[in-house]
């Protein structure tokens, strides 16, 4: 059975993008910082080396993406192909289009889910965003997260976890510790 995981790179103060975040500058100032855990040895966005190799693998492996609008529109809905998968985009706005023929807009977050989990078959679902992961938690269909923590303060921009309608119990799978960052995954508690 499939899993829906967030994989979110964070900073050890909580955020996941910079100040200044938005379309002509995703991420916001700096995002790269969050992300340098995961580049490969050439210095590209690629399968880093050592332990951290695992959670890029992981990665690869989802079998579907699911993501905010506003995370996909940042992205370009990643080019229409984020390793091959079909990408789900949850979005109020069914009037939305993209050029990609992978790219699916869906009116909420547990129907984007479920017909993400149906598309991945036994692959886990991989889940983009802070707003998404927020709504996820609160319908109740996100089953793990996996937190690249960052040893960096941002001090401002965007946090993953604002806005949360209830106290959330988190079970501790793994932890991998590497220089760059600390990867926690984690299982929501039922």
């Amino acid at each position: 059975m499939s899993s829906a995981v967030l994989l979110m790179s964070m900073s050890a103060d909580g955020y996941i993008a910079g100040p200044n975040d938005g379309i002509g500058n995703p991420g916001g100032d700096e995002f790269m910082r969050l992300h340098q855990w995961y580049l490969n040895e050439d210095g590209d966005v690629g399968r880093p080396a050592g332990e951290a190799a695992v959670i890029w693998d992981e990665l690869q492996a989802t079998g579907a993406v699911v993501v905010g609008r506003r995370t996909g529109e940042q992205v370009d809905f990643y080019g229409g192909d984020h390793h091959g998968v079909p990408i789900f985009v949850v979005t109020s706005d069914l009037t939305a289009t993209s050029p990609y023929e992978k790219v699916t807009f869906v009116s909420d977050v547990e129907t984007a889910i479920a017909q993400a989990k149906a598309a991945a078959g036994d692959k886990d679902v991989l889940v983009h965003g802070a707003v998404t992961a927020q709504k996820a938690l609160a319908a109740g269909v996100l089953d793990e997260l996996q937190i690249d923590q960052v040893p960096v303060l941002f001090g401002g921009g965007m946090r993953l976890f604002d806005v949360l309608p209830e106290r959330i119990e988190l079970e501790i799978a793994r932890v991998i510790d590497t220089p760059q960052a600390t990867h926690i995954r984690y299982r929501v508690r039922r």
